[in-house]
Formats: C-alpha cells, sequence, structure tokens
C-alpha cells in the first residue's frame, strides 16, 4: 500500500496546488419529500438516516445557506422530486440546492432543474449489488443511463460507496472503470456504515487497506478531478486511522475529517481551506 499511495501523492502534488479544503456542512439545511418513509428498506440503510432529515412539510431553514434535498425512493429507485415542488421553491430563495433524485425520469428532471445545483448520485457498478443492497429489479445499465440524462441538464456529482455490499468489496471498481468512460467533474467517496436495524447491522466496515487502496486507484485513474471523502464514514478509530490516508492517497477534500487529518496536512505543507456545506458545492 506505502508504495500506491506515494505514487497518488505524486500525482496529486503534480495536478493541483498544496492546499486542501476540509469541509464542515454546518450551513446546509437536511430536507427530506419523504420524512423517515423509503418504500425499499435498502439493507445498508433501511431508512434510518431519513430519521436524521427535516421533513419537508416542517423545513425551517433559517439562516443556512443551501440545502440537501433527499427522501426515500419509491419501488423504482425514485426519490418523488416533484411531491413538493412549490415547498423546495419556497426555500429556494438565495440558497444552493444539492438533490438525491434515484433514478430520476427525465421529466422530472426538467420539473427540478431550475431549482438544482448540483445532483448527487449514487454510482453502482455490478448488477447483484443492486439488486441485494435495493431489492432493485434494475442493472448497471440504468444507473449509467440516468447518470448520462443528468449530465445532459445539469451538474452531476456521482459518488460511490465503498463496502456498500454489507462492507464487501466488489462493485467499486467496475463503477470506476463506467465513470472513466462516462467522464466526471467531480467524484465522491463514502465508506458503509453497519447501521442498527438494518440487514447489515452485524456486518463489518470495509478494511481501511481496501478503502486506501480504492481511495489511491482513483486518484490515478482521474489524475486532475476533484475527489471528495464524504460525510458518510464510520467513526471513531476507523475515521482517525482512514482520514489521515486519505489525505495521502490524494483526496481534494475531507468532510468532518478526523483531526489526524488536519494535523497531516499541516506536515505535508498543504494549505489548509475550510467550508460550511455539503462538500458537492
Amino acid at each position: 500500500m506505502h508504495d500506491r499511495l506515494e505514487e497518488a501523492w505524486k500525482v496529486r502534488q503534480a495536478n493541483f496546488p498544496p492546499e486542501i479544503e476540509f469541509v464542515y456542512p454546518l450551513d446546509t439545511a437536511l430536507i427530506s419529500l419523504t420524512g423517515p418513509h423509503c418504500d425499499l428498506d435498502c439493507a445498508h440503510c433501511g431508512g434510518y438516516y431519513l430519521q436524521h432529515m427535516t421533513p419537508i412539510w416542517r423545513a425551517e431553514v433559517g439562516g443556512t445557506t443551501s440545502c440537501l434535498i433527499s427522501g426515500g425512493c419509491d419501488a423504482s429507485g425514485r426519490v418523488p422530486v416533484t411531491r413538493y415542488l412549490e415547498q423546495v421553491k419556497a426555500i429556494r430563495q438565495g440558497r444552493r440546492m444539492n438533490w438525491h433524485v434515484g433514478l430520476i425520469e427525465e421529466a422530472d428532471l426538467l420539473a427540478i432543474a431550475p431549482c438544482t445545483d448540483v445532483v448527487s448520485f449514487d454510482f453502482v457498478g455490478d448488477d447483484e449489488t443492486i439488486h441485494e443492497v435495493y431489492g432493485l429489479d434494475r442493472s448497471v445499465a440504468d444507473y449509467v443511463r440516468t447518470y448520462q440524462m443528468l449530465r445532459r441538464h445539469v451538474k452531476v456529482i456521482p459518488h460511490i460507496t465503498i463496502g456498500l455490499r454489507g462492507g464487501v468489496i466488489g462493485h467499486e471498481y467496475p463503477a470506476m472503470d463506467r465513470l472513466e468512460e462516462l467522464g466526471i467533474d467531480a467524484l465522491v467517496f463514502i465508506v458503509f456504515i453497519p447501521t442498527p436495524g438494518t440487514r447489515y447491522a452485524d456486518c463489518q466496515p470495509p478494511s481501511i487497506e481496501a478503502v486506501v487502496g480504492i481511495l489511491a486507484e482513483a486518484r490515478l485513474r482521474f489524475p486532475d478531478k476533484l475527489l471528495h471523502l464524504g460525510c458518510m464514514r464510520p467513526h471513531g478509530k476507523y475515521r482517525a486511522q482512514l482520514d489521515p490516508l486519505a489525505v495521502q492517497a490524494g483526496v481534494n477534500r475531507i468532510v468532518s475529517p478526523a483531526r489526524e487529518a488536519v494535523q497531516l496536512a499541516r506536515e505535508l505543507g498543504l494549505r489548509i481551506m475550510q467550508s460550511r456545506e455539503c462538500c458537492v458545492f
């Protein structure tokens, strides 16, 4: 792993200025269009994370400068993005908006496009993972078509969940293969978290070495594209070990970094920048 990290770090140095951004997204309101409900009951989430979002019908955005508009999916893997569109428009004024849309149809995307600054799109690299995790009768081809359609109309930042299939590495490298072919503006990585009450509750997160290997591989494959380590990843000792290695692997942005990553960034001579919204903005 050491040699791979060195190679990735050299690629980063060759393509980016000596700086890193640490993101503390306190100014982004988290809004769910479905409240805590999701039809899919996915193996890794089970609606758990929707419980920590504010339902759109109770949204009070206060002094926030941006919103994450998300929600549970229907049985086809789509977030019902137009259901409360008037309420979304009401909180749009002066705020940037990042949407989770799922496998959206083009007509729905065109309807929300005036209220969209960026779409965060979860990209999955193999059919078996789609079927097992989401329970969807969908394929990678559906994700490719949706991603291509999104790129025609809005800014879209793909997300890859490392260890999505219960902590097992499998879909991540094929996902990068496809995204190399399709093109990206930036790429966000998040990491599977064993979550209470889900089918994967008793699984383990992927090994630190496996995650870092994927981050380094991404830096080599996408030498001049921004790489983000997003907010969804295990806390505690796991994050304390992962985050500084992510710095070495050439990641450009880290959300809520462990102090070990901040210290290493200083030791490497990186200028530290900070921001307070979703990392995709």
